[in-house]
């Protein structure tokens, strides 16, 4: 994608999530997990060893030569075994310390990883996603589960971000909800944290409720962040009745990542599974 998530205000950004209360501190958010009577409509179970299930899942390799936003570091594996591999009923996002120069988009990075993507295979409108994965904690580690809109304009389309982590904080789960009108670039950032003492040695459920009212973010079904629809029909504040695709990925350093310590890699993102939910009448 041809989109910055980060800059160098990304710090000044997330210093605002600790300076300001934020909403879900200031309400009781709803209790999370699958709302009732919703029925499961997309899942990858991790059950065939081998690549990742190429009628779900795709690559994103497309600024490998230009180098990836944010000033990350790493190189972004498509089909590598060494990177993207499903074996023992789980999926494993691999972020290694080598160049791999001989590949013809290389483009000077010292890592290598993957970012896996549904864009073009499946998006959703509304729903609830569940992913259960364990973390990887080595300083300079950056995993992330998160959403973009399939229409490619960020932030006008969203941005969901259902999880991200990095080393330098262990156990400390970030959630944002990215709109036109709420971005870390205009100094409106709608991001929140949570903790989650064990992210790095055991796996956790990572979950998104989606509706035409609100939207929440939460880990184990405990919510701690969320977006209302002000249903005033000001798309820059709620993008979100259009179709959304996931991403699971591994990045190395950057604004948000950090300085890397090689020492600690390879860093591993376990997933379980991925689960998509929705009702049975759309609204």
């Amino acid at each position: 994608m041809a989109i910055s998530r980060r800059s160098q205000s990304v710090l000044a950004a997330l210093a605002l999530v600790g300076a300001c209360a934020s909403v879900a501190a200031q309400e009781v958010l709803p209790p999370g997990g699958k709302p009732a009577g919703w029925r499961l409509v997309w899942a990858d179970e991790f059950d065939v060893d081998g690549l990742p299930d190429p009628a779900k899942w795709d690559y994103d390799t497309e600024r490998n030569k230009a180098g990836w936003h944010n000033k990350e570091l790493q190189y972004y594996a498509k089909a590598r075994r060494e990177n993207s591999e499903v074996r023992d009923g789980k999926l494993f996002i691999t972020a290694r310390n080598e160049a791999l120069t001989t590949m013809p988009d290389y483009g000077g990075q010292q890592y290598s990883s993957a970012r896996l993507l549904t864009r073009g295979k499946a998006s959703w409108t509304y729903g609830f996603i569940e992913v259960r994965a364990k973390l990887p904690c080595g300083p300079g580690s950056w995993p992330a589960i998160w959403m973009l809109g399939t229409g490619g304009k960020w932030p006008v389309d969203g941005e969901i971000d259902i999880m991200e982590h990095v080393g330098h904080k262990p156990g400390e789960i970030l959630g944002s909800i990215y709109t036109g009108a709420q971005n870390w670039p205009k100094g409106t950032p709608n991001t929140h944290k949570t903790s989650v003492p064990d992210a790095c040695g055991a796996f956790h459920d990572y979950q998104l409720t989606w509706t035409k009212d609100r939207m929440l973010v939460g880990v184990d079904g405990r919510n701690y962040a969320q977006l209302v629809n002000p249903k005033d029909g000001d798309d820059d504040k709620w993008p979100f009745d259009r179709p959304q695709y996931l991403l699971l990925n591994v990045a190395a350093g950057g604004d948000l990542g950090g300085a890397v310590d090689d020492a600690s890699l390879p860093w591993r993102m376990e997933v379980e599974y991925v689960r998509v939910y929705q009702p049975d009448r759309q609204p």
